[in-house]
């Protein structure tokens, strides 16, 4: 057992194994640990910066679920922009479920507006799922307020998987587009752009927030699939 396997193990809540077991379908829940999210952060925030955190990043592939997790929390803050690029490129081959893939956050992403978009067309083009969901969390994280732009609509609209977990992020996306920028995300409910899936349970979704209007809601329910809104549960 490493040193960082220790530290993990130290943490470790059986209960909360089981419990996160089950919300991760795709992950083998033998490589659980069952270390609950504010002990990670801790652990990330005590080690950044420091050899061994330097040394943990450069051994991959983990075995762990939290080892991957702690991976992710330490390349979050990482504060130069192509460190954190090169990283991610090593790293997101070895995502393999959403809730690994959903606290990629990295802080410095926001000092490099005009930078990211070129990554993220690299990255919803990958052939790797967890690396297209990747991508769209970063448009949907980073480009949906000051820095939005219409061509960004096209270019998650473009993403077509039938991977489940490509697919809710990019329901999410639109959901949250409509919520932030309805007028230019709107057209792409009416027009049918996006696949029969993500229409519908981008409509679910954007009912479900605060942030429509009732009357955005009532307009978004006359839009939807209705061929497929019993088999969507929408």
């Amino acid at each position: 057992m490493t040193e960082i396997q220790k530290l993990l193990f130290d943490r470790q809540d059986l209960t909360y194994r089981d419990f996160q077991s089950r919300l991760m379908p795709t992950v083998d829940p033998e490589t659980v640990i069952g270390v609950r999210m504010p002990a990670l952060r801790k652990l990330a925030k005590e080690l950044a910066g420091t050899q061994p955190a330097e040394d943990f990043l450069r051994q991959l592939p983990h075995r762990y679920y939290e080892e991957n997790n702690l991976h992710g929390l330490l390349l979050s803050a990482m504060p130069d922009y192509d460190a954190v690029v090169a990283a991610l490129e090593a790293f997101l081959p070895h995502v393999d479920n959403w809730a690994t893939c959903d606290l990629l956050s990295p802080k410095v992403f926001r000092k490099h507006p005009s930078e990211l978009p070129g990554q993220i067309r690299r990255w919803v083009a990958d052939p790797h799922p967890y690396t297209v969901r990747f991508g769209l969390g970063m448009l949907l994280s980073f480009y949906l307020d000051e820095a939005f732009r219409p061509e960004y609509l096209d270019l998650a609209a473009g993403v077509r998987r039938e991977e489940y977990y490509v697919k809710m992020m990019g329901a999410w996306y639109f959901a949250t587009a409509l919520a932030k920028q309805y007028a230019a995300a709107l057209p792409y409910v009416e027009e049918r752009r996006l696949d029969r899936w993500t229409h519908n349970k981008t409509i679910q979704k954007a009912v479900e927030s605060y942030r429509i209007t009732p009357e955005q809601k009532d307009e978004l329910r006359s839009l939807r699939w209705k061929d497929c809104a019993k088999e969507e549960g929408v």
